[in-house]
């Protein structure tokens, strides 16, 4: 079972050793014997440490049989059969079946590990012969595909290497194409770069050549009103720099790239070109506002996320505009719904400018259904999918209308988000990113096998079609970590887990997405530097919110359940929506089942709607229900105190200050969490942090450095490690200073939006460059993609109508 065997054909493989062959039995028998069908990889690792046990020294020492189980990632069982896939490491997968009488082992195709897999689910027990594909393996061929590990999700310096050096073999092809590139920049009538003065490369050469020699003699601080009529005559508009000192950068920059080129000088040039003036950011589902949404059904982090990103891109793109020598405003578009019945929020208002900006805007569009007639109410992320087409449409009118033109970057945000900046990028010929945030797929067990038991309520097979879609059109794709693309050694990231995939009935995936692809680039998001910032800065602490703070915590709040017995004890501070992934009520019951954590720390959450009857989320509502059978059934009142949700981010970021005061933690108990904004907020304001390993804060904390790392597949571990944390911090009161301290420091050199914004405005320049010299277009990939739209998601969104 190692690489060096592996082929597309069968290949029987029976040369296990005596000691192996009992280790087979032993763990063959214990799968029998557990009469199920399916086995995750934790699953199948606890067997084999039961099997190791029992099997003691029959096991030959270094057995590979045994290496290779380790990879196994999940495996499905029908007698005699267990089929299974190997992740022999991240990104590379190979399939096998075992005998489970004759102990034989046989590599197989995916298609083969896919089609068992159908079979175990559907009525008649057989999987379809000819099914619907969606296979994406073919068109890998049109790009340049990295091939280590390490090099995932730093995508654009891959691309930059390679394509630097075949695009740029020799001077004259270099030159070539940097000029047909500088020559189709403009803005609004304007040429930028290169006159019509430089008709050839030749030209262009004469005119790099002249404007060096000219810039020579220059003072730095000279403005570019003052040099551009002698620039003029050369051929170079504006574009090239506001300075002397500027231009003279770039210039130099160019001929470097001429004569000898590398892959640093190609993306600092890049950067300095006037290329987007206008973005537009896709975020449809949901109550997309400035106040009143946070907390609301589908309403949370990526709201704070898309506002923070406005306000650093805005500024990042000025400033780049003004360093470029163009006066002009950029113009930031973000998309959303229009909801009629929109509460207290704010959502029914077409057009809202962001706070914080000088001119990025909220635009909102209805969603409409066939016959035109506006949608008033709103609509879970599970049921968008029958308006996303007409509101791709009605959104191309308003933002052509809004800008005057098409914008020069289109952002699309979730599975819904990234689906219509799919539509549009096509219709409009514009460089498209997607950010993710959360794929489901990741969320729920097996949910494409059981796509069909989950279609009433989650609408699977509209969603993950959509996620497929969107992954492979995308000209980048921007996520907060390595592990939403890759996972680690011993789980599979949020886009691993498309690399191959069936929803029996609907379509086969042998292969969807390569996380081995360079669209993929890490860009870590931060937390609003003016809002969320280290207790310990009492200059900008906030002091007049102390009253409403105390009383949120310990008084007469509306909605509040419960006052603490004893508010001295540090508090477990939680602040979530309230759903099943969230995992809040997972938490509170780790916490009622150890008593030495409830004897040293109270627990405070925010989260969700307190009156099950104010809530119209049905996910919600169960949660509600369990949390309070929870609260009555271990007695919790005065131990633990829940108010509803908190959508007032200044309040909240004031809020975790104060619970730092009183020498408290911040717990993320999610089951998974793409990233963890909250996470970030905490750890920035001072409070340590015990976070999820499923996910974004695996990478963010450093455990037991700068925060703590949590399973939450073992909730009593996380209640002794929290129990653990105060005990310790009774004892050496300097232990939750360090750990603070650690915190914030770890925040500070990688989390910020001003780091995020400045990356991915370069990313935007590289793709579009590339895009548009080379084939990374993948014109072939478009069309296959678009017949499986029609096709496929086309007729399944129609059901749902």
């Amino acid at each position: 079972m190692t690489a060096a065997k592996r082929s597309t054909e069968t290949t029987r493989h029976q040369s296990f050793e005596d000691g192996e062959r009992r280790f087979l039995y032993l763990l063959f028998k214990r799968i029998r014997g557990a009469k199920r069908q399916f086995f995750l990889h934790s699953d199948i690792q606890d067997l084999i440490s039961e099997v190791s046990s029992e099997a003691g020294d029959d096991l030959p020492e270094g057995s590979q049989l045994l290496a290779n189980l380790k990879g196994v990632m999940s495996a499905a069982h029908r007698d005699p059969w267990l089929v299974v896939e190997f992740r022999q490491s991240i990104g590379r997968w190979y399939h096998g079946r075992f005998h489970l009488d004759d102990l034989s082992f046989e590599e197989i195709p995916v298609n083969d590990f896919l089609a068992f897999r159908e079979s175990l689910v559907c009525d008649n027990g057989s999987a379809d012969e000819w099914p619907i594909e969606f296979n994406a393996q073919p068109f890998l061929h049109d790009v340049p595909i990295m091939r280590e590990k390490r090099q995932i999700g730093r995508g654009v310096e891959y691309l930059n290497r390679t394509l630097s050096h075949r695009l740029f073999s020799s001077a004259e092809k270099r030159v070539q194409t940097l000029f047909d590139f500088l020559q189709i920049h403009h803005h609004r009538g304007r040429q930028l770069m290169l006159s019509d003065r430089i008709q050839t490369p030749a030209e262009l050469q004469q005119a790099i050549e002249g404007a060096e020699e000219f810039l020579a003699d220059q003072p730095d601080d000279k403005l570019w009103k003052d040099i551009r009529a002698e620039l003029n005559s050369l051929g170079l508009e504006v574009g090239w720099g506001d300075t002397v000192a500027r231009v003279r950068e770039t210039v130099n920059l160019l001929s470097e790239i001429i004569d000898s080129p590398n892959p640093s000088d190609i993306e600092e040039f890049l950067g300095r070109i006037p290329m987007i003036f206008s973005v537009v950011i896709f975020s449809p589902h949901g109550y997309f506002g400035q106040s009143n949404v946070l907390g609301l059904p589908d309403t949370g982090g990526q709201v704070v996320y898309i506002l923070d990103q406005v306000r650093a891109l805005e500024k990042e793109m000025r400033e780049r505009l003004e360093s470029q020598g163009l006066d002009t405003e950029p113009d930031i578009l973000v998309v959303t719904r229009q909801i009629p019945d929109a509460k207290e929020t704010g959502c029914d208002v077409k057009e809202e400018s962001i706070n914080g900006t000088r001119n990025a805007r909220i635009i909102r569009v209805p969603f409409t259904e066939e016959s035109g007639e506006v949608v008033p109410q709103w609509i879970s992320r599970f049921k968008v999918w029958p308006y996303l087409e007409r509101f791709t449409i009605d959104s191309e009118r308003a933002i052509l209308a809004e800008l005057g033109n098409k914008p020069d970057l289109i952002i699309g945000n979730y599975s819904d988000g990234n689906l219509v900046a799919t539509l549009l990028a096509e219709r409009l010929g514009v460089t498209q990113c997607n950010i993710a945030h959360a794929l489901e797929k990741t969320k729920y067990l097996f949910s494409d096998l059981y796509w069909k038991e989950n279609e009433e309520d989650y609408h699977f097979s509209a969603h993950f079609t959509a996620d497929l879609l969107a992954m492979n059109a995308a000209d980048f794709i921007i996520t907060s970590t390595y592990q939403e693309i890759a996972g680690n050694a011993s789980s599979v990231g949020q886009y691993e887990s498309y690399s191959s995939f069936t929803m029996p009935g609907l379509f086969r995936v042998p292969k969807g997405i390569d996380v081995f692809d360079p669209k993929f680039n890490i860009v870590s998001p931060g937390a609003d530097e003016e809002v969320y910032f280290p207790h310990t800065d009492q200059e900008n602490r906030i002091t007049g919110l102390k009253k409403e703070i105390d009383t949120l915590l310990f008084g007469d709040f509306p909605g509040a359940v419960s006052q603490f017995k004893d508010p001295d004890k540090p508090i477990i501070f939680l602040m979530s929506r309230l759903d099943k992934v969230k995992n809040v009520t997972g938490f509170v019951e780790w916490y009622a089942k150890n008593d030495r954590l409830r004897e040293l720390a109270n627990v405070f959450v925010i989260g969700g709607n307190t009156d099950f009857d104010q809530s119209s989320d049905s996910e919600e509502k169960e949660q509600i229900r369990i949390l309070y059978d929870l609260i009555e059934r271990h007695n919790l009142r005065g131990q633990l105190r829940w108010v509803p949700k908190q959508s007032d981010k200044v309040f909240n970021g004031e809020l975790y200050r104060v619970l730092a005061d009183r020498k408290g933690v911040f717990v993320q108990p999610a089951l998974f969490e793409a990233f963890g904004l909250t996470v970030i907020e905490a750890m920035t304001s001072g409070l340590p942090t015990f976070a999820t390993i499923f996910g974004g804060p695996l990478e963010i904390i450093e455990d037991g450095k700068s925060g703590f790392h949590i399973d939450p597949n073992h909730g009593e571990d996380v209640a002794e490690k929290l129990a653990d944390f105060f005990a310790r911090c009774q004892e050496d009161p300097d232990h939750w200073n360090q750990v603070s301290q650690g915190g914030i420091e770890r925040v500070e050199a990688h989390y910020t939006w001003r780091l995020y914004a400045s990356r991915l405005m370069s990313l935007s320049r590289i793709y579009g460059f590339w895009k548009f010299v080379s084939n990374l277009d993948r014109a072939r990939s478009r069309a296959y993609e678009q017949l499986f739209y029609r096709s496929v998601f086309r007729p399944i969104v129609d059901k749902m109508s």
